[in-house]
């Protein structure tokens, strides 16, 4: 989104600029009608003349009229420091988004972000379990169709609820450093509930990603003789056949040799 500030006096100057060129132009235009028409007398050439004069006054006119219409309204305010910066952010992640790795690159930068936040807290560990079994989950995703696409959905939700809870507790570990004696035992209560709930979570999920494998294993694999290998093997026999075909052919195209004594011509005495 471009600022409106600036937006609003690029298109006043634009309005200024046409209105002062077509104004040069009308000038022009109409000077030389007032010349050429009573040295010339009244003809063709000379309504030429007054209709691009009367034109060319016309659009001057239009364009002085826009340009006030636009100057007597105010201007825009200036844009924030801080949504400039939203701004200039969004744009250049929308640019890195565009090229083939860029996309893959920021949520590994993000992930990278997100699991140094968690330093020095105790949902460190099964964040980086979950990360894991997410990637996991995600190179999945696409072969999880029919009855496994519910899962994904489900396992979406799950990793979002696992993730503000990881969050939680490392807000709660923080918390920990400055809170008072009398406070602390209370506040530990509540955080080894926390860890317990994230680590059946992450297990959960983990049992999640586990199963997702076994459904891709099972969906690919053939009763008998997967279809890639008995083509294969297709293949290969019908080369051989080919192969001996024309090596039998040869044979019996092939001249009969005729013995060395045979080829050697009669000594005369």
């Amino acid at each position: 989104m471009k600022d409106p500030r600036a937006r609003y006096f690029r298109r006043l100057r634009r309005l200024r600029r046409s209105a002062r060129r077509w104004s040069v132009l009308a000038a022009g235009l109409g000077g030389a009608a007032a010349v050429l028409t009573p040295y010339s007398g009244l003809g063709l050439p000379d309504a030429a003349w007054a209709a691009a004069a009367g034109g060319s006054i016309a659009l001057a006119a239009w364009r002085w009229v826009d340009f006030r219409a636009l100057a007597a309204e105010p201007a825009p305010p200036p844009l924030d420091p801080v949504a400039a910066g939203e701004q200039a952010r969004a744009k250049l992640l929308a640019a890195v988004q565009r090229l083939p790795v860029g996309r893959s690159a920021l949520d590994e930068v993000r992930r990278q972000q997100a699991r140094f936040s968690m330093r020095g807290s105790a949902a460190l560990g099964h964040w980086t379990r979950l990360d894991r079994a997410s990637l996991t989950l995600s190179g999945l995703s696409s072969r999880l169709t029919g009855p496994g696409e519910p899962a994904v959905l489900e396992a979406a939700v799950a990793e979002q609820s696992l993730r503000d809870l990881a969050h939680r507790v490392a807000s709660v570990d923080k918390a920990l450093r400055f809170a008072p004696p009398d406070s602390r035992p209370a506040l530990e209560e509540a955080r080894r509930t926390l860890v317990e709930q994230l680590d059946s979570g992450v297990v959960a999920y983990e049992r999640l990603v586990a199963a997702a494998a076994s459904y891709v294993a099972e969906d690919g694999r053939a009763a008998t003789e997967h279809p890639a290998v008995s083509r294969l093997t297709e293949a290969s026999d019908m080369l051989r056949g080919v192969a001996a075909g024309l090596a039998e052919l040869r044979d019996l195209t092939e001249p009969m040799r005729i013995p060395d004594q045979l080829r050697t011509p009669p000594q005369t005495a």
